[in-house]
């Protein structure tokens, strides 16, 4: 059973509506709630050789205890382990354990883990039905929730993937202590997205302490802090579950990260939290450019930010500056592109995030040079 002090939030998807249970200790008894909501009594794990040291054998118990078959995979830790190849190896670890259609995948790791291991489910047998269960603050507050699966291939950040949701997300706050400080924070970039999306007030607290709350692991400031993202997540994801409108303001950020993180090479000097960090900073930068914004809520931006210790100018790579029109040739490969533009998430202020597709390339171009110039 789960510690009576987690919440539990619905996603409401109809028959594929799921539940996010949120609290500290939750992995020592994930086996009997996996339990609960599977077809079948064998599970496969997925996980990265980060986290197998520290959780495989207690999700492997709990799973055992509940009356489970385990079957495991290792993949390789970072952003390169979403390729073709790494899919292939797992697609090919299933098989090789005869797994069945009953048989529930446990993805237990970030985001990598979480789109390659939901890919594979969702492709392996036609379909077998798969948990999260998130072991970053970046998948807890985001990734793990609304069903993007997905991989890399060399045109772009997760341009081969599926929409196919979780039967469950369990995100235990206590696994986030082994967590180095840089990745928390980059999994705070995330947080202060929904602010800036929609909702000022949860921007107000996060400047006011909750930022500094949450990057000391503050257990109070945590639970809030994943309580209010995934509330933001499904409420979005059960109105446009497809990315058809709405869902796209999630994206805030992500147009200019993505094309940061192919610039900068997949596991190279941005992790994805970071990137959109920066992204975010210059979406603000581009909204101020094209009179939407009052500057001083774009320098607001910036510096709570840079103040909690996250980057907001791009870095340099090879000692050299990343060069500007790549990053917007990168852009054009977006997955938002539609009819040949790019849809851009920009804002009217803080917590006035809107979806923008009549967007100069020109000025884009400019506010990628002028902050591509900045030193790091």
């Amino acid at each position: 059973m789960s510690p009576a002090s987690s919440q539990t939030l619905r996603v409401d998807l109809g028959d594929r509506s799921y539940d996010i249970v949120i609290g500290s200790g939750l992995l020592a008894g994930c086996g009997e709630v996996i339990r609960a909501v599977s077809r079948g009594k064998r599970a496969f794990i997925v996980t990265d050789d980060n986290v197998a040291p520290h959780y495989l054998d207690i999700v492997r118990t709990s799973l055992e205890q509940a009356g489970m078959r385990v079957d495991h995979a290792i993949m390789p830790a970072g952003e390169q382990a979403k390729s073709w190849d790494n899919l292939g190896r797992l697609l090919d670890a299933m098989l090789a354990v005869r797994s069945e259609r009953k048989t529930m995948v446990v993805a237990l790791g970030g985001g990598v883990i979480g789109d390659l291991a939901g890919f594979a489910a969702s492709i392996l047998l036609r379909g077998v039905d798969f948990v999260q269960v998130p072991t970053t603050l970046l998948s807890q507050v985001d990734s793990s929730v609304g069903g993007k699966t997905g991989i890399n291939v060399t045109q772009g950040k997760n341009l081969v993937g599926t929409f196919y949701q979780p039967r469950l997300v369990l995100a235990d706050t206590a696994v986030l202590r082994t967590l180095p400080v840089r990745e928390v924070l980059a999994g705070y970039a995330e947080v202060a997205k929904y602010g800036l999306i929609d909702d000022p007030d949860l921007w107000d607290w996060l400047e006011s302490g909750g930022g500094a709350a949450i990057a000391r692991l503050d257990e109070q400031a945590l639970q809030r802090a994943i309580l209010a993202s995934c509330t933001a997540k499904a409420r979005v994801v059960a109105s446009d579950e497809r990315e058809s409108g709405v869902r796209a303001l999630l994206n805030l950020g992500h147009t200019f990260g993505h094309a940061l993180e192919a610039e900068g090479g997949y596991g190279g000097p941005l992790l994805h939290g970071e990137a959109v960090a920066v992204g975010m900073v210059m979406a603000f930068d581009l909204s101020v450019a094209m009179g939407l914004c009052p500057p001083a809520d774009a320098a607001r931006v910036r510096a709570h930010l840079a103040a909690v210790g996250l980057p907001v100018v791009p870095p340099q790579v090879n000692g050299q500056p990343m060069n500007a029109e790549r990053l917007l040739a990168h852009m054009a490969s977006d997955k938002k592109v539609s009819d040949g533009k790019v849809t851009f998430v920009l804002a009217h202020g803080i917590g006035q995030s809107i979806l923008c597709r009549d967007v100069d390339p020109p000025q884009v171009l400019q506010v990628l040079q002028q902050a591509v110039t900045v030193p790091t």
